[in-house]
């Protein structure tokens, strides 16, 4: 994971020096600035994780900035005021603020915040894919995932060569997608060319005789017009 950025804006130097001490002791990156100019020239050239921003500022005050923020950036905002009433806090909250800290504060407090806000901020982890069933139906039969196989209901296995397994290995990692001749060729380990198409042809042919009750009218092993296979199931 990498290190959060933090840009610090305060006009206060004294507050700037011990913030940028304080947060980098605790593992961030920081840079400080004194005013919205300056802070805003650095937002066009760089990505921060989030701004600790103070809202009374000589020049552009910190609610106006954050505002002209949230209209253009998702950056989060923690605001900085010494002014701690309702009102000052739903003005802040209202221009597009995270979270908002009067002055004085407890930086341990700061520090709180400053996580919970970059655990809000960060992007949820991506859902891994569902786990495909170890079963697949194929009307009287089965075939086992994981080992390979396929046998009858009654426990009969059926033996398929070492290209139909192959063949129902590929189909089978993707139930019902749709698999071209030339994946097929490739994951068997050859090179696409039209005697390979056509050998992969006449393997499906041979496997629909073992799966399919009528080879003529397929209904697991299916042909997609114009562009190769699927394995439907029940």
């Amino acid at each position: 994971m990498e290190t959060p950025h933090l840009l610090v804006v305060d006009d206060d130097e004294r507050i700037r020096i011990l913030l940028s001490k304080f947060l980098r002791k605790n593992g961030f990156l920081v840079t400080a600035v004194p005013d919205a100019a300056r802070a805003r020239r650095l937002l066009t050239g760089l990505a921060f994780d989030l701004l600790v921003l103070d809202v009374m500022m000589p020049g552009e005050d910190g609610l106006s900035f954050c505002r002209d923020l949230r209209a253009r950036l998702r950056v989060p905002v923690l605001l900085l005021t010494a002014r701690g009433e309702t009102g000052d806090r739903i003005r802040g909250l209202e221009a597009g603020a995270d979270d908002y800290l009067p002055k004085p504060f407890d930086p341990k407090e700061l520090l709180l915040r400053i996580n919970a806000i970059l655990r809000r901020a960060a992007p949820e982890p991506a859902a891994p894919p569902p786990a495909l069933p170890r079963l697949l139906r194929l009307g009287p039969m089965t075939y086992d995932v994981e080992r390979g196989e396929l046998s009858r209901d009654e426990g009969e296995p059926l033996r398929l060569t070492a290209t139909e397994a192959g063949l129902m290995r590929i189909l089978a990692a993707d139930p019902g997608a749709t698999v071209t001749r030339t994946r097929l060729i490739e994951e068997a380990g050859g090179s696409p060319s039209p005697v390979q198409e056509r050998a992969v042809d006449v393997q499906i042919t041979r496997l629909r005789r073992k799966i399919e009750p009528d080879p003529r009218q397929p209904r697991y092993l299916q042909t997609v017009r114009g562009a190769g296979y699927r394995l439907a199931t029940d």
